[in-house]
């Protein structure tokens, strides 16, 4: 399988992720990345460039007191340039705990991550985790 097919860029991506190399899994990311957060808590919305991306992730580190970790959960499905990955996603901060199923959906292109949609098992859960703005 060639480096830059999207089901070798979600793998590399998700496999960065799970050792804790957030560099890694970043440089797979476009400098031009649209990211659409779900729910209505202070993430939600869409986040526009690398940048924009990163604060959004630094935020959810610091909200969940480094406790945010995200794992794979079944295997990557692939249509073209999407690959739809199941993911399990917790965190832990006071008495607040999330715990809670969801897809990754990427859009891969030229080797980067260009896109990314996200769904969550219980959004009302997690915008409660997350916090309001």
């Amino acid at each position: 399988m060639s480096e830059n097919t999207p089901a070798a860029v979600a793998d590399a991506y998700f496999s960065a992720l799970g050792n804790g190399d957030v560099p890694a899994a970043m440089s797979l990311i476009s400098p031009d990345v649209v990211w659409h957060q779900p729910g209505a808590n202070r993430f939600s919305g869409d986040h526009a460039g690398i940048d924009g991306v990163g604060a959004m992730i630094g935020g959810m580190m610091e909200v969940s007191e480094g406790t945010f970790q995200l794992s794979v959960s079944g295997p990557a499905m692939v249509n073209g340039e999407l690959v739809a990955v199941p993911v399990r996603f917790t965190g832990q901060r006071s008495d607040v705990s999330m715990d809670m199923s969801g897809v990754d959906l990427l859009t891969v292109r030229d080797g980067k991550i260009v896109e990314v949609h996200l769904f969550s098992e219980d959004g009302p859960a997690e915008d409660a985790f997350w916090g309001r703005a």
